[in-house]
């Protein structure tokens, strides 16, 4: 394992090889640090990559040409080491090749490549999937960035809200049994945009907002100032902080896939909001979180 660093004029972060997770995402110019710092008493990750399942799968396994193969949520490419391919004075890009481990729990050749880009004050998160494999391949990706709410230990997180480049009401899906995604729905009206962080809003675990709802979601201060912004093209993306335990840190998590519904009975090529690879083929998509 090793962990790399990157620094430009306004911000800098720090990448581990283990899972290629982003570990730190600070502002040059004060030392402010807005991400979680995985203290394992609220979560034990910073930003994991979600492959090649975002969510978890109903009863913990999914079909693939009539055999099971059992994964836990969100997949296995968070736990494993990967390779740096190439290091600039702006970019970092680390790589994951398919094993005999995974092609075990998931029967693909891929290649993964993570990417961390500075721009001014933006970091660009960049991946690329590719099907390495004679067959089409099937996939979910995400992210899970956990940001520091409240923020430099100013204030409590009920004093923050949530922004988003909507004012229509925001409709979350809700999970159910065992990680799955039940029926059930819940709106949010947003003023000027913005939901308040109460003390129960994660009470029933992340909200799962789909269909394209909003591509920027802001985490605003005491003042109602937006401090941190994820913007992205995902067609839907979660909200999160563990249920019950008024952690300091939210997630904002850009999804091309999900957890499977309580009702789901299909194969892996049927799953709501998966990707479809034809051999030799990419899938890129890229997020960016502005300070």
């Amino acid at each position: 394992m090793a962990v790399y660093h990157l620094k430009n004029e306004q911000i800098e972060i720090s990448v581990d090889t283990l899972g290629a997770e982003l570990k730190s995402l600070k502002k040059v110019a004060t030392g402010t640090e807005y991400l979680w710092d995985a203290r394992p008493e609220y979560w034990k990750r910073t930003s994991p990559v979600l492959f090649p399942i975002v969510g978890s799968l109903k009863n913990g396994s999914y079909r693939y040409n009539g055999k099971e193969y059992p994964m836990s949520q969100h997949g296995f490419a968070r736990d494993m080491e990967f390779a740096l391919r190439r290091q600039t004075q702006e970019e970092l890009l680390l790589a994951l090749k398919a094993t005999e481990e995974t092609r075990a729990k998931y029967p693909f050749d891929f290649g993964l490549e993570i990417g961390y880009r500075l721009k001014e004050n933006n970091l660009v998160v960049s991946w690329k999937v590719l099907n390495c494999d004679s067959k089409e391949m099937y996939f979910s990706i995400g992210g899970h960035p956990a940001f520091l709410c409240p923020i430099d230990g100013n204030g409590v997180q009920t004093d923050y809200q949530l922004s988003f480049d909507t004012d229509h009401k925001i409709i979350a899906s809700i999970i159910g049994n065992g990680g799955t995604l039940s029926a059930r729905t819940k709106e949010y009206v947003l003023k000027d945009g913005k939901m308040d962080l109460t003390a129960d809003l994660f009470d029933e675990d992340a909200l799962i907002i789909e269909n394209d709802q909003a591509h920027k979601v802001s985490l605003c201060d005491r003042k109602g100032q937006p401090y941190l912004t994820v913007s992205f093209n995902a067609p839907l993306f979660g909200l999160w902080s563990p249920a019950r335990k008024s952690a300091p840190f939210v997630c904002i998590e850009p999804w091309y896939g999900r957890c499977d519904r309580e009702t789901f009975a299909g194969e892996l090529s049927e799953r709501e909001y998966g990707n479809t690879l034809a051999p030799s083929a990419e899938f890129s998509a890229e997020y960016t979180i502005t300070i």
